[in-house]
């Protein structure tokens, strides 16, 4: 008996070895040290809060890209589509008076699943590949945003109360010693609950079984009976879903709406995915890996300028991140490949 435990111990062991997420862990933690000895209120509760908080809106949309890359597919229109709900949201508050935060909510989340629906219709009905479907609706999206909703930017005095409200509610509030007050947004816990949502989808439910079967091996998850057109189907309104929702909280967070805003920012959150161990050829991922990427991404990109580096430094890693992962996967897929050739 003793002798079983210790084996099922040991095995544990290597397990936690073998994954990727340990050892970007390491390198947080790492990372972080470093940078606490160049300004040690880096790693103070205040700054972590700060850090949560404005990292929440991509980390939501992060959360999405992770469910499509796992399926083997790759969506450019996410930052179209956020923008979108939440520039339509912000125009239908104004232009009927209703400052409700929930409604501004609703309004932009159903732009972002109904945008994102012709992404999954185009996907799943006619086999368009992922890449040039979505690449090719970014720009329908938010050319017909510009065309039709206008281009004029909403700033804060136009901007209803329940966007400032929620852009400076915290959960709890802690006092500093010189009387200073902080707390943890809201933004994070709303951040939070859309990963466990997502973690919870993935891991006991046959839709998440059938996203990792697709990803994994199209031909076989088509023979084991999942329904691939379905599960497309779902995937990208999911993705439009959150969009929305990151769209609400990115004008609450900066109090300022603008159309032109968040557009161009789809390499930074598909890097985080990356560098989180989900691959592009879909799959094999992790919701905690993704979010310890972005937390990754968000630590580099604010620690940059205390070691005395530009910020454009931040696009050359994000570039680096992507082409070693698409290099490593490469590598991992030929060496697999040998294997099989060898065993036959």
């Amino acid at each position: 008996m003793k002798k079983n435990k210790n084996s099922l111990r040991i095995l544990r062991i290597q397990r936690v070895f073998k994954q990727h997420e340990f050892y970007l862990f390491i390198v947080i933690v790492i990372y972080s040290i470093f940078i606490a000895f160049l300004n040690p209120n880096f790693i103070s509760l205040e700054n972590l809060f700060d850090l949560g908080k404005s990292s929440a809106v991509m980390g939501i949309m992060a959360v999405g890209v992770f469910v499509v890359l796992l399926s083997g597919g790759i969506d450019l229109s996410f930052t179209a589509i956020a923008i979108s709900g939440q520039y339509i949201a912000a125009n239908a508050l104004i232009a009927s008076g209703v400052d409700n935060i929930f409604l501004a909510f609703l309004i932009s989340c159903t732009v972002g699943i109904s945008l994102g629906a012709i992404n999954g219709f185009l996907i799943s009905h006619y086999k368009i590949p992922t890449l040039i479907a979505t690449l090719g609706t970014s720009s329908v999206f938010h050319g017909a945003l510009l065309t039709i909703v206008g281009t004029r930017a909403i700033n804060a005095a136009q901007l209803p109360n329940c966007f400032k409200i929620l852009g400076s509610y915290n959960v709890f509030v802690l006092t500093k010693p010189n009387g200073v007050e902080y707390g943890m947004s809201v933004f994070i816990l709303i951040f939070i609950f859309i990963a466990l949502l997502t973690w919870i989808i993935l891991k006991y439910t046959m839709l998440g079984r059938g996203v990792y079967a697709i990803g994994g091996d199209l031909n076989a998850a088509i023979r084991s009976a999942f329904n691939v057109r379905g599960i497309q189907f779902f995937i990208y309104c999911y993705v439009g879903f959150l969009a929305g929702i990151a769209g609400v909280l990115h004008i609450s967070l900066i109090r300022y709406g603008n159309p032109t805003y968040l557009v161009g920012d789809e390499l930074n959150v598909i890097a985080a995915v990356v560098l989180g161990g989900t691959r592009i050829t879909g799959g094999t991922g992790t919701v905690i890996g993704t979010i310890m990427g972005m937390a990754m991404l968000t630590i580099l990109n604010n620690s940059l300028i205390l070691v005395g580096l530009s910020s454009y430094w931040h696009t050359f890693f994000v570039g680096l991140i992507i082409v070693i992962s698409v290099s490593i996967t490469s590598y991992q897929n030929s060496k697999s490949t040998g294997n099989i050739t060898l065993r036959k």
